[in-house]
């Protein structure tokens, strides 16, 4: 009898990344309950946290947040060309049926061109392109305009992986999206509907 996979935890996606420690990468993949902690905080789901390099280019922290229901999206600039990278990673799959029914980047009707590359897809519509990774359950999409050349975007779509330890504070800063603690008051009583205590003494 054929047996299905089951899904694994999210630790278990960052086993590579923390195999990496021990061959000689000087790279320290992010504490996984760390991650899942900051990420949750946002309404993200940690597995859909991750991380693009690409020469020059910079992750712009106020461009972080949510894509779609539960997934991630974080944008990339380059200060020398002003060039800006788009990485969205959300629930779901590519196959070449469902690749043109999914605008590539931010535009909207149109036709949308796939063409296998190796294990990604490479998607363009009208100016705007972008490679499409599959990655078992959901899809990482590093997009651009013409700005940004089409082999800069396929490098960084298949070097994408979870944050390092460095990374990490640069994509999701510690207490971003928490709610702020409850500020304590010395003037509600311990008793009663927790109004202040406005009494005053006698004469005034």
């Amino acid at each position: 009898m054929t047996r299905l996979p089951r899904a694994l935890p999210y630790a278990s996606l960052l086993l590579p990344a923390l195999l990496l420690t021990g061959c000689g990468d000087e790279r320290r993949a992010a504490d996984p309950d760390d991650v899942a902690s900051r990420a949750r905080a946002m309404g993200i789901a940690p597995e859909h946290v991750y991380a693009i390099e690409a020469d020059g280019f910079t992750v712009t922290r106020q461009s972080v947040g949510v894509y779609g229901g539960d997934g991630y999206s974080a944008v990339y600039v380059s200060r020398a060309t002003g060039g800006q990278i788009h990485l969205r990673v959300d629930r779901g799959e590519m196959t070449a049926a469902t690749c043109p029914q999914l605008p590539a980047g931010d535009v909207s009707g149109g036709r949308t061109t796939c063409r296998k590359d190796g294990e990604a897809w490479y998607r363009s519509s009208g100016d705007q392109r972008e490679y499409a990774v599959p990655k078992g359950g959901h899809v990482v999409r590093v997009g651009a305009g013409p700005e940004v050349g089409r082999d800069v975007l396929r490098e960084a779509a298949l070097g994408a992986h979870h944050p390092t330890a460095d990374e990490l504070d640069a994509l999701l800063p510690e207490g971003q999206g928490g709610a702020e603690p409850p500020v304590e008051r010395g003037d509600l009583p311990p008793e009663g509907d927790g109004a202040p205590d406005n009494d005053v003494d006698a004469g005034g």
